[in-house]
């Protein structure tokens, strides 16, 4: 099977009334651990990349990345879509259109609402003219870590949906209505009273970023009211992360470290925690 356009999956969740699962992937491991847990679910998923992974972190490039999920994509049965997650800068997400991105969120929320709109605008008919989707968000999601989580007066305005939607054309919206990227430093609590009234302004598929320490229970909510992409990622690094402790401890004295095992390690642990995460996006 060859790669499917991540918009694909976000139009058939909102038909379906659930959410596709977005994973931000930082290599081969958890990009391979993505693809296993789709197989064994039977459920698509979509591989995303952080351009601050390729510009401040130098870890892999638009290109290399795209090549490498278009490969796993054409090597499985499972449903894969690739995805650019928050990029600023309409350089950086033409290059990425350019490398094999099917879909790309751009991101002028930073800007005040009319900016936003021509900014986005523009994006919009680049992207379209060349088979491109685009995300937009509206509102600030922000860092849980400064508990943007809390501050409503920085959540997504409904009055503004539709117009922003109208005017831009995106073909899906992130929205702020108490998520964060990041850890949240308490339990978040979405405004699902508020995810309501944007839901009610607009057709198009809306989005949730931060999902890691958002209750299942809350999320499950936001799946049937509107919600059709759910991104995750943090919790995904930290099991990354434990994983490796956890082979090193086994492998003690450092000496007799077989660094051979731990793609193996680290992809059969994050497996694991998406196989569970998937169970609940109702695909």
């Amino acid at each position: 099977m060859s790669l499917v356009n991540a918009i694909d999956l976000v139009r058939e969740a909102d038909a379906k009334n659930a959410a596709v699962l977005s994973f931000v992937c930082i290599d081969y491991n958890e990009a391979r651990a993505v693809v296993n847990a789709a197989e064994q679910t039977g459920k698509p998923a979509i591989i995303m990349l952080l351009p601050e992974y390729v510009s401040r972190f130098s870890l892999n490039g638009f290109g290399e990345f795209a090549a490498m999920v278009q490969f796993m994509a054409r090597h499985t049965d499972a449903r894969i879509g690739l995805h650019l997650d928050h990029t600023y800068d309409e350089a950086e997400a033409r290059w990425a259109i350019e490398c094999g991105f099917t879909s790309i969120m751009f991101d002028a929320s930073r800007d005040d609402l009319q900016t936003n709109i021509r900014r986005t605008r523009a994006m919009v008919d680049y992207a379209h003219a060349r088979g491109v989707a685009v995300e937009s968000e509206l509102g600030s999601v922000g860092l849980a870590s400064e508990r943007w989580g809390e501050k409503a007066d920085l959540f997504t305005k409904p009055d503004a949906v539709a117009l922003f939607c109208r005017e831009t054309g995106v073909d899906s919206l992130a929205i702020a209505i108490g998520n964060a990227h990041g850890d949240y430093l308490q339990t978040p609590n979405l405004d699902l009273k508020r995810l309501d009234e944007i839901d009610a302004a607009t057709d198009t598929p809306l989005v949730l970023h931060g999902g890691s320490g958002i209750p299942e229970d809350q999320l499950v909510q936001a799946f049937s009211r509107g919600i059709n992409k759910f991104n995750y990622g943090t919790d995904v690094k930290r099991c990354y992360i434990q994983a490796i402790h956890d082979y090193m401890a086994e492998h003690d004295p450092p000496g007799s470290l077989d660094v051979l095992g731990i793609p193996a390690t680290v992809q059969q642990a994050m497996t694991a925690l998406i196989v569970r995460k998937l169970s609940l996006s109702r695909m």
